[in-house]
């Protein structure tokens, strides 16, 4: 994971660029895709920390943290 916090503002921005969730803002998976990625493995780059980032956000049960950005 990483910490800088733009990766947050990018969960609530863009959307999945491929698959079964195509076009869905990020924030919006569910977690039992984030949960196939983990077990799968994440993809490399950006979107990869993406991804994680959101997993151990919504494993965690720290959703309301994006919920302020949402609104911007």
């Amino acid at each position: 994971m990483t910490s800088d916090p733009k990766v947050l503002l990018d969960l609530v921005h863009f959307s999945m660029p491929f698959g079964k969730y195509k076009g869905t803002i990020l924030c919006n998976l569910p977690i039992a895709y984030l949960e196939w990625f983990q077990r799968k493995g994440f993809p490399a780059g950006k979107l990869g920390v993406q991804l994680q980032t959101l997993y151990e956000i919504k494993l965690n049960g720290l959703e309301y943290l994006l919920e302020p950005l949402k609104k911007k």
